[in-house]
Protein backbone atom coordinates (compact mmCIF):
# COMPACT_ATOMS: atom_id res chain seq x y z
CA UNK A 1 0.00 0.00 0.00
CA UNK A 2 1.59 3.64 -1.24
CA UNK A 3 2.01 6.11 1.37
CA UNK A 4 -0.84 8.23 1.73
CA UNK A 5 -1.90 10.62 -1.30
CA UNK A 6 2.21 10.79 -2.04
CA UNK A 7 2.43 13.34 0.89
CA UNK A 8 2.58 13.29 4.74
CA UNK A 9 1.70 10.31 7.26
CA UNK A 10 -1.78 11.52 9.48
CA UNK A 11 -0.05 10.39 12.47
CA UNK A 12 2.56 12.65 14.51
CA UNK A 13 6.18 11.55 15.66
CA UNK A 14 7.43 13.26 18.75
CA UNK A 15 8.37 16.23 18.92
CA UNK A 16 12.46 16.36 18.13
CA UNK A 17 14.46 16.56 21.46
CA UNK A 18 16.72 19.71 22.24
CA UNK A 19 19.78 17.59 20.93
CA UNK A 20 18.09 16.83 17.87
CA UNK A 21 17.24 20.44 17.07
CA UNK A 22 21.28 21.63 17.96
CA UNK A 23 22.60 18.75 16.01
CA UNK A 24 20.22 18.58 12.60
CA UNK A 25 19.98 22.32 12.24
CA UNK A 26 19.43 23.11 9.35
CA UNK A 27 18.00 19.84 8.20
CA UNK A 28 16.13 18.96 11.10
CA UNK A 29 12.79 19.88 8.63
CA UNK A 30 14.02 17.06 6.57
CA UNK A 31 14.85 14.65 9.04
CA UNK A 32 11.86 15.42 11.13
CA UNK A 33 9.89 14.48 7.83
CA UNK A 34 11.09 11.00 8.23
CA UNK A 35 10.96 10.88 12.02
CA UNK A 36 6.88 11.08 10.49
CA UNK A 37 7.11 8.68 8.40
CA UNK A 38 8.77 6.25 10.77
CA UNK A 39 6.22 6.98 13.42
CA UNK A 40 3.21 6.37 10.92
CA UNK A 41 3.56 3.79 7.79
CA UNK A 42 6.85 2.34 9.58
CA UNK A 43 5.19 1.39 12.43
CA UNK A 44 1.45 0.07 10.27
CA UNK A 45 4.24 -1.78 8.11
CA UNK A 46 5.86 -3.49 11.10
CA UNK A 47 8.98 -2.30 10.05
CA UNK A 48 9.93 -0.95 13.57
CA UNK A 49 7.79 -1.88 16.81
CA UNK A 50 5.35 0.79 18.41
CA UNK A 51 7.45 1.32 21.08
CA UNK A 52 10.19 2.61 19.31
CA UNK A 53 7.89 5.13 18.32
CA UNK A 54 7.90 7.57 21.39
CA UNK A 55 11.70 7.00 21.43
CA UNK A 56 12.48 7.83 17.66
CA UNK A 57 15.02 10.57 18.16
CA UNK A 58 17.49 9.64 20.08
CA UNK A 59 17.00 5.49 19.90
CA UNK A 60 17.41 5.98 16.64
CA UNK A 61 17.59 9.34 14.75
CA UNK A 62 20.39 10.66 16.25
CA UNK A 63 21.78 7.24 17.22
CA UNK A 64 22.41 6.70 13.21
CA UNK A 65 23.19 10.27 12.51
CA UNK A 66 25.96 10.40 14.26
CA UNK A 67 27.98 7.59 11.95
CA UNK A 68 28.37 10.57 10.00
CA UNK A 69 31.27 11.78 12.19
CA UNK A 70 33.28 8.64 10.00
CA UNK A 71 32.00 9.56 6.76
CA UNK A 72 33.83 11.94 3.97
CA UNK A 73 32.50 14.73 2.72
CA UNK A 74 30.76 13.31 -0.71
CA UNK A 75 31.21 10.05 -0.06
CA UNK A 76 29.33 6.84 -1.80
CA UNK A 77 27.58 5.05 0.84
CA UNK A 78 26.64 1.63 0.58
CA UNK A 79 23.56 0.67 3.66
CA UNK A 80 23.33 -3.12 3.64
CA UNK A 81 20.05 -4.31 5.25
CA UNK A 82 18.44 -1.14 5.34
CA UNK A 83 15.25 -1.99 6.63
CA UNK A 84 13.21 1.11 7.64
CA UNK A 85 16.07 3.19 6.38
CA UNK A 86 18.46 3.34 9.37
CA UNK A 87 21.06 4.47 9.17
CA UNK A 88 20.88 5.11 5.52
CA UNK A 89 17.73 7.59 5.13
CA UNK A 90 18.96 8.84 8.24
CA UNK A 91 22.45 9.83 6.58
CA UNK A 92 20.81 10.76 3.74
CA UNK A 93 18.41 13.63 5.49
CA UNK A 94 20.90 14.78 7.99
CA UNK A 95 23.63 14.66 5.16
CA UNK A 96 23.32 17.04 1.68
CA UNK A 97 26.87 16.23 0.62
CA UNK A 98 26.55 11.97 0.73
CA UNK A 99 24.82 9.59 -2.24
CA UNK A 100 23.46 6.31 -0.75
CA UNK A 101 22.44 3.17 -1.70
CA UNK A 102 20.03 1.21 -0.10
CA UNK A 103 20.17 -2.60 -0.06
CA UNK A 104 17.46 -4.56 1.04
CA UNK A 105 16.35 -7.88 0.50
CA UNK A 106 12.54 -8.01 1.87
CA UNK A 107 10.07 -6.88 -0.50
CA UNK A 108 7.90 -4.98 1.68
CA UNK A 109 10.75 -2.98 3.23
CA UNK A 110 12.23 -2.16 -0.10
CA UNK A 111 8.71 -0.60 -1.23
CA UNK A 112 8.72 1.46 1.89
CA UNK A 113 11.76 2.73 1.27
CA UNK A 114 11.24 3.75 -2.42
CA UNK A 115 8.40 5.46 -1.67
CA UNK A 116 10.44 7.74 1.54
CA UNK A 117 12.73 8.27 -0.88
CA UNK A 118 10.14 10.18 -3.02
CA UNK A 119 8.36 11.45 -0.10
CA UNK A 120 11.58 13.40 1.11
CA UNK A 121 12.71 14.32 -2.66
CA UNK A 122 15.92 12.36 -2.09
CA UNK A 123 15.76 10.75 -5.72
CA UNK A 124 18.46 12.81 -7.27
CA UNK A 125 20.94 11.03 -5.13
CA UNK A 126 19.81 7.90 -2.57
CA UNK A 127 18.30 4.76 -4.75
CA UNK A 128 16.95 1.64 -3.43
CA UNK A 129 18.77 -1.68 -4.72
CA UNK A 130 16.22 -5.06 -3.87
CA UNK A 131 18.57 -7.94 -3.03
CA UNK A 132 20.62 -9.74 -0.77
CA UNK A 133 24.28 -7.94 -0.27
CA UNK A 134 25.61 -11.54 -0.99
CA UNK A 135 23.77 -11.86 -4.66
CA UNK A 136 26.08 -11.16 -7.73
CA UNK A 137 23.04 -9.06 -9.28
CA UNK A 138 24.20 -6.56 -5.96
CA UNK A 139 27.70 -7.01 -6.06
CA UNK A 140 27.37 -5.96 -9.62
CA UNK A 141 25.48 -3.35 -9.24
CA UNK A 142 27.44 -1.52 -5.93
CA UNK A 143 30.56 -3.18 -5.28
CA UNK A 144 33.75 -1.60 -5.36
CA UNK A 145 32.23 0.27 -2.72
CA UNK A 146 34.63 2.68 -0.23
CA UNK A 147 31.78 2.56 2.58
CA UNK A 148 29.28 0.51 3.75
CA UNK A 149 27.20 0.80 6.55
CA UNK A 150 25.42 -1.55 8.55
CA UNK A 151 22.56 -1.47 11.60
CA UNK A 152 21.15 -4.51 13.39
CA UNK A 153 21.49 -6.60 10.65
CA UNK A 154 23.99 -9.93 11.56
CA UNK A 155 26.48 -11.10 14.23
CA UNK A 156 29.71 -9.17 12.87
CA UNK A 157 31.08 -12.86 11.09
CA UNK A 158 28.26 -12.69 9.12
CA UNK A 159 27.66 -9.46 7.97
CA UNK A 160 31.53 -9.19 7.48
CA UNK A 161 31.15 -12.32 5.20
CA UNK A 162 28.16 -10.58 2.94
CA UNK A 163 30.35 -7.29 2.55
CA UNK A 164 33.49 -8.20 1.74
CA UNK A 165 33.19 -8.95 -1.46
CA UNK A 166 31.37 -5.75 -2.09
CA UNK A 167 34.40 -3.52 -0.95
CA UNK A 168 37.02 -1.93 -3.02
CA UNK A 169 40.48 -2.34 -1.22
CA UNK A 170 41.14 0.15 0.80
CA UNK A 171 37.10 0.57 1.43
CA UNK A 172 35.93 0.54 5.29
CA UNK A 173 32.73 -1.19 6.43
CA UNK A 174 31.31 0.82 9.47
CA UNK A 175 29.18 -1.61 11.57
CA UNK A 176 26.81 -0.24 14.38
CA UNK A 177 27.27 -1.97 17.49
CA UNK A 178 27.00 -2.57 21.19
CA UNK A 179 28.54 -2.71 24.21
CA UNK A 180 29.75 -6.45 22.87
CA UNK A 181 31.36 -5.17 19.94
CA UNK A 182 35.11 -6.37 21.17
CA UNK A 183 33.51 -9.65 22.02
CA UNK A 184 32.33 -9.68 18.45
CA UNK A 185 35.26 -9.10 16.89
CA UNK A 186 37.10 -11.40 19.15
CA UNK A 187 34.82 -14.37 17.88
CA UNK A 188 34.94 -13.10 14.25
CA UNK A 189 38.76 -12.77 14.24
CA UNK A 190 39.34 -15.78 12.27
CA UNK A 191 36.79 -14.93 9.50
CA UNK A 192 38.08 -11.66 9.32
CA UNK A 193 41.69 -12.68 8.49
CA UNK A 194 40.08 -15.03 5.43
CA UNK A 195 38.49 -12.06 3.89
CA UNK A 196 41.31 -9.75 3.92
CA UNK A 197 39.90 -7.24 6.51
CA UNK A 198 41.48 -5.25 9.32
CA UNK A 199 39.98 -4.26 11.87
CA UNK A 200 40.65 -0.09 12.36
CA UNK A 201 38.91 0.18 15.45
CA UNK A 202 36.07 0.38 17.98
CA UNK A 203 34.97 4.29 17.06
CA UNK A 204 32.62 6.21 19.96
CA UNK A 205 30.07 8.18 18.03
CA UNK A 206 28.18 11.22 19.22
CA UNK A 207 29.39 11.56 22.89
CA UNK A 208 28.35 14.47 23.24
CA UNK A 209 24.90 14.30 21.42
CA UNK A 210 23.30 11.14 22.50
CA UNK A 211 23.20 8.66 25.37
CA UNK A 212 24.58 6.26 25.06
CA UNK A 213 26.87 6.81 22.64
CA UNK A 214 26.35 5.22 19.23
CA UNK A 215 29.48 2.58 19.39
CA UNK A 216 31.07 1.30 15.87
CA UNK A 217 33.23 -1.71 14.71
CA UNK A 218 35.52 -0.37 11.54
CA UNK A 219 37.12 -2.86 9.43
CA UNK A 220 39.29 -2.53 5.83
CA UNK A 221 39.26 -4.45 3.14
CA UNK A 222 43.39 -4.60 3.26
CA UNK A 223 43.41 -6.67 -0.41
Amino acid sequence: MPLADGGEPERTAPAPSTAAVSYFGAQLPLVMRLARLLADEAVVRGLIGPREAPRLWDRHLLNCAVLGELLPSGARIVDVGSGAGLPGLVLACSRADLRIDLVEPLQRRADFLREAVQILDLTDRVRVVRGRAEEAAVRAEVGSARWITARAVAPLSRLATWCAPLLAVGGRLVAMKGEQAQAEITRASSQLRGLHLKVQGIEICGSQVVDPPTTVVVLERVR
